[in-house]
Order: structure tokens, then sequence, then C-alpha cells
């Protein structure tokens, strides 16, 4: 017998040889025909896979991330099967899942596919699917595999670099396929598929290897959530950030300039300064003071930190001036200028915290294949602050840059969040720098305050920084895409770096804990998601006007300036459109550019000292005071944007 230990903690007893979807049948017959994969000692396999030792299972339904991943890693197969029936002779590399979906690298050859296939494809592909074939994996040898592949120079080059006694293949319906493993039972649970797009991809990501052409694909359970997504992607390209950010007139990019290096316009100037003064005003509660850094610096301080070693090569190039041997770095980051900072004086533990604020910009070179709007940029503003402590402050101040980010996020209307703290691969010790042991008290750290604060979380293996571990915050967009956004970290190795002390109450030098925390991230990429997420429609305190005024001929004009007056004193953003142009086109136009409000100025609101107010969307909210109008505005303003 073997003990099978659930997520519930429960323990229950089976038959050497039970299979996942065994357990799950013992559960209850309705769960188990929705359970798809399964998770045995953090291993994922079929639910057919026998399970021959005590352990702790989890069982996966489409509900569950990991079941998704299994589910498309599954429709990947599926996918292969079709392109390599209707079209002979293709060589497949690799069909992992992803995010939304999966996507599968073929070499065609002197083929080629483009979005007339795309409908043959997907039929071919249900087609394959009603079959209900099952997923079989076995193992075979180095020299088994190699055989299969030989006339397969990528799929060699895969198998070349496994281990004999570790290679194994999947099989379904007449298909074969390279593959560790993490299927659903069958094909017959996909009902629902699409082909999203084609794009040239360089095999194993390099230039200088041969271009595949990866299909992007994405496959459903049921149709009708096929249908919904569709719906949904419909959706986003209304809101993609750069559709809108051209049509707001927030930003602007120059081949001149360079890639990934945007132009705040003055609109888009007028956004970063309201939100870098509403962040001003919460850490200037919170005890932050403000400094600035330089654009660049020495490459030796880029190298005591550690950043020159694991990001030097693919960051922008050192600068070398008239002086021998003398190279500065384009800032990548900005907590070793911070650390100078603190460095500048000697500090008693009086003094602590030291909580230093910057909105420093930063350069990283990214690959241009790989830039995005401003999701994926060169040039990025942070806004970076770092605060010292000492060991015994950790966890309080931990915690008050915990409620920081979620001020953050609740005036911004992000109610949708979770969090993920992101620790070392210990498998991998040369990613990271330091300690085990202050490793171990910065995770442990940041564990303990994110459960005090009752925060809602997972933790990931191999997603800490290289300096120290990190709790990010990811949070779900309007159409439901996940961002990861603000991040806090605790870093036990930078202080050590640039010798960081304090005096004790012992009189005593002793070592200061670091801080990096950044709420918004990126300004570039903050406001790329705020784009998408509001679709334009910034929470009223953030707009860059919160209402414009309509006067309805010329002879209005002086009215509507006087109006115009009146809310600047009441510290209400506003313009007036006066061109000579009609009513409805202004409005039309006032729609387009998202102003919350829109006011219109004629006879009657003259005669009455009132005004006409419509709302964003159409609502009319008739003729009304001035005084009552400001009212609204603060009303909901107070609303969003609480005291911190």
């Amino acid at each position: 017998m073997i003990h099978i230990t659930l997520p519930d903690g429960s323990v229950k007893q089976f038959e050497k040889n039970v299979t996942p979807m065994d357990v799950a049948k013992s559960i209850s017959e309705g769960f188990a025909r929705n359970v798809i994969s399964a998770n045995f000692n953090g291993i994922t396999i079929e639910t057919v896979t026998p399970l021959t030792t005590d352990g702790s299972l989890v069982l996966y339904t489409w509900n569950n991330d990991e079941g998704k991943k299994a589910f498309w890693h599954s429709s990947a197969h599926v996918l292969a099967q079709a392109l390599e029936e209707l079209y002979p002779g293709i060589k497949l590399t690799i069909g992992p899942a992803i995010e939304n979906g999966f996507y599968y690298d073929v070499d065609f050859g002197e083929k080629s596919i483009s979005e007339k296939d795309f409908k043959a494809i997907e039929d071919k592909m249900i087609e394959i699917a009603r079959g209900k074939h099952e997923f079989k994996m076995r193992s075979v040898s180095k020299k088994e595999a190699l055989a299969l592949y030989k006339d397969n120079e990528f799929k060699t080059e895969l198998i070349e670099n496994l281990e004999d006694g570790t290679i194994t293949f999947c099989d379904h319906s007449t298909f074969t396929d390279l593959c560790r493993g993490g299927h659903i039972p069958d094909t017959g649970i996909i009902k629902a598929a699409k082909i999203l797009s084609v794009a040239g991809a360089y095999w194993r990501g390099n230039e200088k290897n041969p271009q595949l052409t990866r299909v992007y694909a994405i496959s459903f359970p049921k149709q009708k959530e096929l249908t919904e997504y569709l719906e949904l992607l419909e959706e986003a390209k209304k809101r993609d950030h750069r559709k809108l950010g051209k049509e707001l007139e927030l930003f602007t990019f120059s081949k001149k300039v360079g890639q990934g290096l945007p132009l705040w316009l003055p609109k888009g100037a007028a956004l970063r300064e309201r939100l870098e003064d509403f962040l001003k005003k919460a850490q200037k509660k919170a005890g932050y003071e403000m400094v600035v850094t330089p654009h660049i610096g020495q490459k030796e301080l880029y190298v005591t930190s550690g950043h020159y070693a694991k990001y030097g090569a693919d960051s922008f190039q050192p600068i070398k001036t008239p002086k021998e041997d003398e190279e500065f770095l384009l800032k990548p980051m900005n907590c070793p200028h911070h650390c100078e900072i603190y460095n500048n004086s000697q500090w008693s533990y009086k003094d602590l915290p030291k909580r230093y604020a910057e909105f420093g910009t930063v350069y990283r070179y990214e690959q241009s294949g790989e830039l995005h709007g401003l999701t994926r940029v060169r040039g990025f503003t942070q806004d970076d602050a770092h605060l010292f402590c000492m060991p015994e402050q950790l966890d309080e101040e931990f915690k008050n840059v915990i409620d920081l980010v979620l001020y953050v996020f609740g005036a911004l209307g992000f109610e949708k969040f979770t969090a993920q703290v992101s620790i070392r691969d210990p498998k991998n010790p040369d990613k990271y720098i330091g300690s085990i042991e202050n490793w171990e008290k910065a995770e442990q750290a940041i564990i303990n305050a994110a459960t005090d604060k009752g925060l809602d979380f997972v933790i990931e293996e191999g997603e800490a920084a290289f300096y120290g571990p990190k709790l990010d915050f990811m949070v779900k967009d309007a159409l439901g895409r996940r961002w990861q956004l603000g991040t806090i970290q605790v870093d036990y190795n930078l202080p050590e770096r640039f010798d960081l002390t304090y005096k004790g109450s012992d009189n005593e030098l002793h070592r200061p804990v670091m801080i990096h925390r950044a709420p918004f991230g990126s300004m570039e990429r903050f406001v790329a998601l705020l784009l998408e997420h509001t679709g334009g429609n910034f929470p009223l305190w953030l707009m860059p006007k919160q209402a414009i005024i309509l006067s309805i001929s010329e002879k209005y004009e002086k009215y509507a300036e006087k109006v115009l007056n009146l809310l600047e004193n009441n510290e209400i953003r506003a313009l007036v459109d006066n061109r000579n142009e009609t009513i409805g086109k202004k409005i039309r136009e006032a729609e387009m550019q998202k102003y919350p409000f829109m006011i219109i100025i004629g006879e009657n609101e003259e005669h009455e000292y009132k005004i006409s107010v419509r709302q964003h969307g159409g609502e009319d909210l008739g003729m009304i005071s001035i005084e009552t109008f400001s009212e609204i505005i603060k009303t909901e303003i107070n609303k969003t944007l609480k005291s911190f």
C-alpha cells in the first residue's frame, strides 16, 4: 500500500500502481470527469501514470493554470500532426504551451502558409481531436530516437543534448513526437481550436540559426469559450496602447531617435507628471526623501554591484572617454547610485531607516525583435526607492511598502491581483550572489510579511533577482490578462558589496538590510497597462483634461471662458473648444478623445448662468450649476483617491 497526500493535507491509502485518475474517482466521479492533468511530488505526470511510492498529488482541471498548460501542450501535438498531414515533408522542432495557447516552430522548406490556410488547419485539428486518441508516453533509447529523426536536424540536435535513459516519446493516433510529458487523457477533450497567427522565429532564438515559421494557436474544451476569447481579442485590439497612445496624443517613437526610446508628447508628459505627483505625495507621508542620480556611472560602479557581470554582455556597451582606461555605462539600475548616496554619511541606528526615492531613467539593450510599444523599451523610468534599515526593522518596513503598493492599485482601479514570492532556484546557485544564509533570511522575511498581510500568494522558484528574493504583484486587467506590476525586494547582498554600515547602540558597526521597491515598476510599462486596462478612460483624477467646454457658436465664447476660469479656480482641469464647427462634430470628437465630461454652452446656459453636462459614453446630466458640477467632480475623485 502507498500513502497519497492531497492538497488539503488529507492522506489516502491506495494499492501500489494506482493512477491519478483512480485517485480522482475515489474523491468524486464528477470531479474525475474534469481532471485533465496531475502533478506528483513536484513533477507533472499523466493521469494514467502508475504511482508506486508515497507522495503528494495535485489534480488539475481546465480551471487551473497547470491544467490549461497540459491542455495546450497536448493541443500543440495535435497541431503538429495536422501540419504534417497537410504539408508532408515539413520538419517539426518544438511546440510549447504559452500563457494563452501554444505554438509550434516548423521548417516548411519550400512551402509556406498564410491566413487563407488557417481554416483548413483548424478543421484538420478538430477532425483528429474527434478520434479521442489517447496520449501515451514511452521511453526510447538515444539510438532509437536519433534513427527516427535522422532527417530532422532540429530534433537531432535536441536529442544529442539528452542523456540516454531520459528520452521519451509521446504517441497519439498515428503521430509521434519527442516529449517530456504532461498531457490530457485524450484528444477528444479538445472541442475548439483557432490558428491565431504565423511569424518568423529563429531556431532556439539565435539569429545565426535557420529561420522557422512559428504557428500560434489556441484551443478550448468548449466552442463557447473560444468565441468569448476571440471577442476579447477584438476588444484588446481596440485597447492596444500603441493605437490609443497615438489617438490620445500621449507618446510617439522616432527612427532617428532610435528603437525602443519613447518620446512623450505634452499630454503624455502631463499624465506622467500627475502619476509622479500622486506617488510623491504618498511617499512624503511615508517618510521617503527624494534624490536625483545621473544617467551614467563608471563601469566600476556596476562591477561592484554585480550588474555588469550579470547583464553587461547584453546591455549598452561601455562609453569610452578621452582619458585612457576610463569607461562609463548608461545606468541599467538606480540601486548602486542609491548605495553611494547612503555611503555619503555615517549613520547611527537612531537615523534608520533611510528611505531614498527617485524617478530614475535607466537603459537596457533589449533585442529589436522583443521591443513592443511602451511595454518593452530600451529607456524607461522606474519609480524606484531603496530603504536601508536595521534587520529588526525589516518586517515593519516591508509591510509598510506593501500598504503603499496596495494604495497605488486601489487609486488606479486595479482590484484583481495576486502576489508571487519569487525565490532562488537552489539547483542553480551560480545565478545568484551572496550567502545561502542571507538568502534564507530574506526569503523567510518576505513570506512572513505576505502572510501577515493576508496576501493571496504563490511561491515561485527561480524567479528571484540575482541579488535577492522579491514579492511581485500580478495584476489582472479588464481583459483578464495578467501583468507583473509592482515589486518589492529584500537584499542583504548589495550592502555587503558596497560596505554599507551603521553604528549600533553597542557603538559597533553593523550592516543594514536593503529593500528595493517600485509600485509602478516602470512608468512606460505602467502607462501602457493603464491605457489597455481602462481603454483610455483613466480615473477622473488622472485625466489630462477632466472636461471640455463646447460653445454652440461664437456668441457664447466669453461665457465659455468665464466657465473655464471658474472650473480652474475649483482645481478642475478643462479646456474650451471654440472652433467654428457644428456642436455634433465637437461632441463626436470629444468622445473619441475620452474627455470624461462635455460642457455645452449656449443661449439657455448663459441666461441661466448654468452649464449643460454630458458624460463620456452619452449620459446626459442636464443643466446644472457650476458649483454642483464641481462637487460631482470632487466627490468622484475622493471616492477613488483616498488619503494614504
